[in-house]
């Protein structure tokens, strides 16, 4: 649907409403799940606790010092990571600082109250926004096809101003597509799938699942560099809107009409 100056009717209430409370939830999602990592900093590629695999930890071994270890590799993040804000007005051994986790206190019982309650919020905005794409029918156009693949790197080009114009597209572009594709039907379904195997009570009565992902530790992992991923996904799209008129875009997002050349 387009008005009389040509602006086209892009996102519906539905779309826009389920965009921003995706937003808040992914923002308390991220705050929560650091709460719930510092009760165990550290990530093991294992079926359980093993630190002769162990990925990523976030340890202070001297009070005062903070380390992190990837992959074998120590560098010290004191005041960052290890030895941080103890969300109380002090300093203690601790991963994530007070000031980036909710609750800002060291409380596991009620960062997983805040993150499980959020986490069904994100599941409920993620779905609304497949059917609501899927009944205004353009959630084809939102997925990456073969054809597409080819203009991945032109479309990159033009955002990073290495080209005048963009190539040929419809309603998204290709990396709009290639985004929405790998976030919305891999990167979310492999963060939910994650966090119900971490989950007690769902192991308890579908352990297959945590065994599909190789136990509870590699269930851990994976959730945590799914995080990773939505972050940088976050990261990309904030880059895209501020390159791509941003007063356009965020207007779009607002009020459902886009205006532009390849609306």
């Amino acid at each position: 649907m387009k008005d009389s100056n040509g602006a086209q009717y892009r996102f519906t209430l539905a779309v826009r409403l389920s965009h921003w409370i995706w937003l808040l939830a992914f923002a308390v999602l991220v705050s929560s799940g650091l709460q719930i990592f510092n009760a165990a900093p550290y990530l093991d590629a294992s079926d359980a606790s093993n630190p002769a695999r162990r990925v990523l930890s976030i340890d202070s071994p001297q009070d005062g010092v903070g380390t992190t270890t990837l992959f074998g590799h120590t560098v010290k993040t004191t005041g960052w990571l290890g030895w941080t804000d103890d969300g109380e007005g002090g300093k203690t051994a601790r991963a994530f600082p007070g000031w980036i986790t909710i609750p800002s206190y060291q409380d596991l019982a009620d960062g997983r109250r805040w993150h499980l309650f959020f986490a069904w919020v994100a599941v409920l905005c993620w779905l609304t926004w497949i059917v609501s794409s899927a009944r205004k029918g353009n959630l084809r156009e939102m997925l990456l096809s073969r054809s597409d693949l080819p203009k991945l790197w032109p479309m990159q080009a033009y955002y990073l101003r290495l080209r005048k114009t963009p190539p040929p597209y419809g309603t998204y572009n290709p990396l709009q597509k290639a985004a929405y594709t790998l976030i919305g039907f891999v990167i979310a379904p492999l963060v939910v799938l994650t966090g119900l195997a971490l989950s007690p009570g769902v192991d308890a009565i579908s352990h297959p699942l945590t065994m599909l992902f190789g136990g509870r530790q590699f269930a851990r992992l994976w959730h945590f560099a799914g995080m990773l991923a939505l972050i940088a996904f976050f990261c990309v799209h904030v880059f895209q809107v501020a390159t791509q008129g941003v007063v356009n875009q965020m207007r779009s997002m607002i009020t459902g009409w886009y205006r532009g050349e390849h609306a």
